[in-house]
């Protein structure tokens, strides 16, 4: 089979416009990209003609592999300011894979439309959320222990892995939820990108490697031209983001991002109808 193609060189384009648009609304929005990336990455894929019952799997799994060297990166970079709650993560070395690999083999067995409908659902809350926020909504003073905070690891994990991103969203308004910082929250969410991201990895490619009519430089569901574009373009991109975010109050940010996954979720429930 040739390789180089119209279409493939139409995916490559297109996956490198996406992730100069993800990596800059990341940065922006100053959050990781997969909730961005994975409405756009769909788009794009359906629009180069890849099989429609795989558009989904593929744009989460991409997505998925992109986090992997920004979350590292990002980790460590707070770590060595002693910003990361360490003890959380620690808590969490098992319940995030074990919800990581149990989304893994959901993602094997569902439909693309299951996992549109997933995504558009967490979305539609998480966007809701931030139009909405108020400083006061609080449901504890501090992060619960085991097992609550086991089962928050695993959901964490779980739902991250199906709609591909990194936890970012989830474990922030998990953690100011119970009466933590939002700098340490976003600090320690770095380290749950790497926690769900790597093992997601490996988890989505053993998912797809039977999976019919994948586009090339596929392995299993993850798309290594995909991964290979988007990565050097999100790191340039997102540090323009940042720069115009500085620029901007936080509350205009929340509901730019907010009204952003709002948009999308409602763009993917209309696909299923």
């Amino acid at each position: 089979m040739d390789l180089i193609t119209p279409s493939m060189l139409g995916f490559g384009a297109a996956l490198a416009v996406s992730g100069a648009l993800a990596g800059f609304l990341a940065g922006l929005f100053g959050i990781g990209g997969g909730a961005i990336l994975v409405p756009i990455l769909v788009t794009i894929v359906t629009a180069v003609g890849v099989n429609p019952e795989a558009v989904v799997h593929i744009s989460v799994a991409s997505s998925l592999g992109v986090i992997v060297p920004t979350s590292l990166r990002s980790f460590f970079a707070h770590k060595k300011k002693g910003a990361v709650d360490l003890a959380l993560l620690k808590s969490w070395i098992i319940p995030i894979p074990i919800g990581v690999f149990l989304a893994s083999y959901v993602a094997a067995l569902v439909s693309g439309d299951t996992l549109k409908g997933i995504f558009a659902v967490i979305a539609f809350t998480v966007a809701l959320r931030m139009l909405l926020n108020r400083e006061s909504w609080k449901l504890g003073s501090d992060i619960p222990g085991n097992p609550t905070r086991a089962v928050i690891g695993v959901l964490i994990g779980f739902f991250s892995t199906l709609m591909g991103i990194g936890g970012g969203v989830m474990n922030n308004t998990f953690m100011t939820l119970f009466s933590r910082p939002i700098h340490q929250a976003v600090a320690t969410s770095s380290g749950v990108g790497v926690l769900i991201s790597i093992p997601a990895v490996f988890g989505l490619v053993a998912a797809g490697w039977n999976a019919p009519n994948l586009p090339p430089f596929s392995v299993g569901y993850v798309n290594l031209l995909a991964v290979a574009l988007l990565m050097p373009i999100t790191i340039y991109a997102a540090p323009l983001g940042a720069h115009f975010a500085h620029n901007l109050p936080k509350r205009k940010l929340e509901i730019g991002f907010g009204i952003f996954l709002l948009l999308a979720s409602l763009r993917f429930a209309w696909s299923l109808l």
